[in-house]
């Protein structure tokens, strides 16, 4: 029997559809850009902190999530944010 990695991932709610975006940097083709991918759930994790300005805990509650858990996303987004904005790399969004 195979074993399984790690714990299974909850079914996080994302109010907001961000799939099939994607951003680069001005005058530079796409396809030589490196990506950098930005699950939904981080995308939504990033709407509800910032756009929304919520707490942590009302944004963890709206995602179903616990806050630490939300405290992880919002921070590994903010990281793959400020690496494309930093290093000229193309920001995707994707569904996981």
């Amino acid at each position: 029997m195979p074993k399984r990695l790690g714990r299974r991932k909850i079914l996080r709610n994302i109010e907001k559809d961000h799939s099939h975006v994607c951003f680069k940097p001005c005058g530079v083709r796409g396809r030589g850009l490196e990506k950098i991918v930005l699950e939904c759930d981080e995308m939504e994790a990033i709407r509800l902190a910032n756009y929304e300005n919520l707490y942590q805990q009302e944004c963890a509650d709206r995602m179903g999530i616990s806050r630490t858990t939300f405290s992880r996303l919002v921070s590994s987004a903010n990281k793959k944010i400020a690496e494309a904005l930093l290093h000229g790399k193309a920001l995707e969004i994707t569904i996981s």
